[in-house]
């Protein structure tokens, strides 16, 4: 096992007893061994051919994307690729349900995070009407053997379901109103999805009893702490994927050039102001 990794993988307590919000030096600081396991398994990735999916599910205001940032924060776009798809086009509305996500599986050498995904039939489409029911009876039938289609291709396939409470739900939406930053992520969608919440509820469980199999299980997380979240997924992601440290030459910086007679020129760059 790679040095570092022990600590690195190291589960949270699952007492259930109350604790404190995490500073943000705490967050940090607890974040950064798993960045560097992030990085290895990045390394081993591309050098072993793994083929990496990770589906992120979950209610309005869970944490998805701040997860999946936190989880791509410091490794390679060209690696660690997310894709967030939006609403179908009528072209792909006339298709298999899931063939439009299927080209987005990731090949030898890369990890592919869904940002929601083929789950958006058990989810928001059935709560809000815009599928039948028996298109979502026939998606729950197919979703599992899809996936074992999946798996036994050779994709490692993880599926998270980011939980919150109605309360904690409810802060960070209005939170979203009031914050010009945050403005984007309040969708009239999210909005009527918020009045519906054990619909959501329902269909959650009806999902879960369909799909939560033993190949390709959902693993449940809190989010109600944010930063405990981010950090709970990206420990239990490591400590379920066998990579290894690979073998790696340390860089050495070369010499520079000499300049050989290079003179800057007398050139009005257009220069930033710097207010800052």
């Amino acid at each position: 096992m790679p040095k570092g990794k022990e600590k690195a993988r190291l589960a949270p307590s699952d007492s259930g007893e109350h604790r404190k919000s995490m500073s943000f030096k705490e967050y940090r600081k607890a974040l950064l061994p798993l960045h560097v396991e992030l990085v290895k398994l990045q390394e081993w990735v591309v050098q072993s051919g793994a083929k990496i999916c990770i589906v992120f599910e979950g209610r309005d205001g869970a944490g998805k994307g701040g997860t999946i940032k936190a989880l791509t924060e410091r490794v390679s776009p060209r690696v660690f690729r997310v894709v967030a798809l939006p609403a179908p086009t009528d072209r792909e509305k006339t298709q298999m349900y899931v063939q439009r996500y299927l080209p987005h599986l990731p090949a030898a050498g890369e990890v592919t995070i869904f940002d929601r995904s083929w789950y958006n039939r058990a989810g928001v489409e059935r709560v809000m009407g815009f599928c039948t029911e028996e298109q979502v009876e026939s998606f729950l039938r197919a979703v599992p053997l899809v996936e074992q289609a999946i798996i036994h291709s050779g994709v490692l396939l993880f599926k998270y379901w980011l939980e919150v409470s109605q309360e904690e739900q409810t802060r960070r939406l209005e939170a979203r109103i009031h914050d010009g930053r945050k403005l984007w992520k309040l969708s009239d969608m999210d909005l009527k999805s918020y009045s519906r919440w054990y619909d959501y509820s329902r269909a959650r469980d009806a999902m879960f009893r369909a799909t939560d199999t033993a190949m390709a299980p959902w693993h449940v997380v809190n989010s109600d702490d944010k930063q405990r979240a981010r950090l709970n997924v990206i420990s239990d992601l490591l400590n379920r994927i066998p990579y290894e440290s690979m073998p790696r030459k340390e860089p050495v910086l070369p010499k520079r050039q000499k300049p050989e007679g290079y003179v800057e020129p007398d050139y009005p760059y257009k220069y930033v102001p710097e207010k800052f």
